[in-house]
C-alpha cells in the first residue's frame, strides 16, 4: 500500500462534517486509528497531536483521527479534550478494513477484534507515504510531525 494513491473515501466527521480523501487533495493528511474514546492511551495521543496541531498546520498538514465510537461519542471527547482536528466515526470498519487496523488484541486477557493503533500520512496527490502500526504513543506525535516537515 505504501507509495499507492488511496482509493477515495468519505467518513462521517464530528462538527456536522464529512472527511472525504479527495477534498483534502493539496494537503497533507495525518490520519491516525485509535481504539476508543476517553481511554488513557487514546486520551493521551489525542492530547500530543492536539498540542502540536499549529505546527501541523503550519507544514500544510490536517489531522483527522479515527475510531469505531459513534460520532455522539466523539464530540464529547472533542469537546473534553479540546482536539482543534476533527474525528471520524467508522462504525462499519470501511475505512479501518481499507488500512488493515483491525486486529486481534488481547484485552485482559481475553481474544478481541479492535483497532491497532496506526498512523498515516498521505502526500498532497493522495499518496500514502509512511505509517506506523502497533506504535507506542509517547514521542509519536513529535516522529509523525517530522515526518511531514520533511515532504
Amino acid at each position: 500500500m505504501l507509495d499507492t494513491k488511496l482509493p477515495d473515501f468519505t467518513l462521517p466527521a464530528t462538527s456536522g462534517t464529512s472527511f472525504r480523501l479527495s477534498e483534502q487533495y493539496g494537503k497533507i493528511v495525518v490520519i491516525y486509528f485509535y481504539p476508543k474514546d476517553s481511554t488513557p492511551g487514546c486520551t493521551t495521543e489525542g492530547q500530543n497531536f492536539r498540542d502540536l496541531h499549529d505546527q501541523f498546520v503550519a507544514a500544510g498538514a490536517v489531522v483527522l483521527g479515527i475510531s469505531r465510537d459513534s460520532l455522539k461519542a466523539h464530540e464529547n471527547f472533542k469537546a473534553k479534550q479540546s482536539f482543534p482536528f476533527e474525528l471520524g466515526s467508522d462504525a462499519d470498519e470501511a475505512v479501518c478494513t481499507l488500512f488493515d487496523v483491525i486486529k486481534q488484541k488481547m484485552m485482559y486477557g481475553k481474544a478481541c477484534r479492535g483497532i491497532e493503533r496506526s498512523t498515516f500520512v498521505i502526500d498532497r496527490d493522495g499518496v500514502l507515504r509512511r505509517e506506523w502500526r502497533g506504535l507506542k504513543v509517547a514521542g509519536h506525535a513529535q516522529e509523525v510531525l517530522d515526518f511531514v516537515k520533511s515532504l
